[in-house]
């Protein structure tokens, strides 16, 4: 591959990707790499996909994969990291604006 990757998602049943360039734009057509996935996924071609992105974000933050809903939970890195607050659009912006901790 010799294009860098925008978004990394570790599980394909993460439901948020993380922003790994700066300056992410509305509207970018983004290259998705799936790092956790097993050599049987890979010779699938489900290693990497595209996704656009509906809201411009820093580095660092999350990207919805698919819609989500009021009251979903979040997964990245294949673990349960919070809950949705606001629906959510994929390809939109994740963070403490419509996703929160369960914690308190």
């Amino acid at each position: 591959m010799t294009e860098i990757p925008h978004l990394l998602v570790h599980e394909h049943q993460d439901s948020v990707g993380v922003i790994v360039i700066e300056g992410l734009e509305a509207g970018t057509d983004m290259l998705v790499c799936v790092t956790h996935d097993d050599p049987a996924e890979s010779a699938k071609g489900n290693s990497v996909f595209r996704l656009t992105a509906g809201m411009s974000a820093p580095i660092g933050h999350k990207i919805a994969l698919k819609d989500l809903k009021k009251g979903d939970t979040v997964f990245k890195y294949g673990e349960d990291i919070g809950i949705i607050t606001a629906d959510v659009k994929k390809g939109d912006h994740v963070h403490t604006h419509n996703c929160k901790t369960k914690r308190w």
